[in-house]
């Protein structure tokens, strides 16, 4: 829902920030790599209850994540590496949810098992109707720079690590916090249905 916002309002910055890296050599990939290793890292602090380290690890995972793009873009984008960059999105977002319910298993396993339901949701949702789109040629006008169609919704990236970083700073609340963004999780796939049955008929 805001990630249109959250995108136009660091873009300066991150394009800056991606052109120097790119300069010295940095590559996307490196970058996408560095993303998956430090959310993946997050998660470990997170299951050992490291909140504030896994909250600042989320932070860094998610900047190689914006400045892999910026870096791309200085060069040439390839389809390699958007795969890689959307699949390990996907397994970042992942293991989130199981830190916490490795954490605290009796109090977190059940809404964590639930959020990440919630998580097949959108994901399988949003790919499918990128899948689809792509077959059709059809781009989206909200976020050109994407490498496929980016479906929005309630629950994007903005809010999803927003969340991740309550879940944090407030971990004896996870579980509501959960419960509470996976019925969000149901309500955007519940969109992206809506939208991908009407745009597809």
């Amino acid at each position: 829902m805001f990630d249109r916002h959250a995108l136009a309002l660091l873009r300066p910055a991150v394009t800056a920030l991606g052109t120097v890296l790119a300069r010295r050599g940095v590559r996307a990939n490196h970058l996408t790599v560095a993303g998956l290793l430090l959310g993946l890292g997050s998660a470990v602090c997170i299951a050992l209850q490291w909140f504030g380290v896994g909250a600042v690890l989320i932070l860094l995972s998610r900047l190689c994540d914006a400045l892999d793009g910026a870096v791309a873009r200085q060069n040439q984008p390839t389809d390699a590496g958007a795969f890689l960059d959307i699949a390990f999105d996907f397994l970042f977002y992942a293991s989130v949810p199981l830190g916490f319910a490795i954490a605290e298993p009796e109090q977190n396993a059940l809404p964590a098992a639930v959020l990440l339901a919630g998580f097949i949701g959108t994901g399988s949702s949003f790919l499918a109707f990128s899948a689809l789109a792509a077959k059709r040629n059809l781009q989206s006008t909200a976020y050109p720079d994407k490498s496929i169609y980016y479906l929005g919704g309630l629950t994007e990236a903005t809010e999803t690590i927003a969340v991740f970083l309550a879940m944090c700073v407030w971990p004896q609340h996870f579980a509501v916090l959960a419960y509470g963004f996976a019925a969000l999780c149901a309500l955007t796939t519940g969109m992206r249905i809506g939208w991908g049955w009407r745009a597809f008929q």
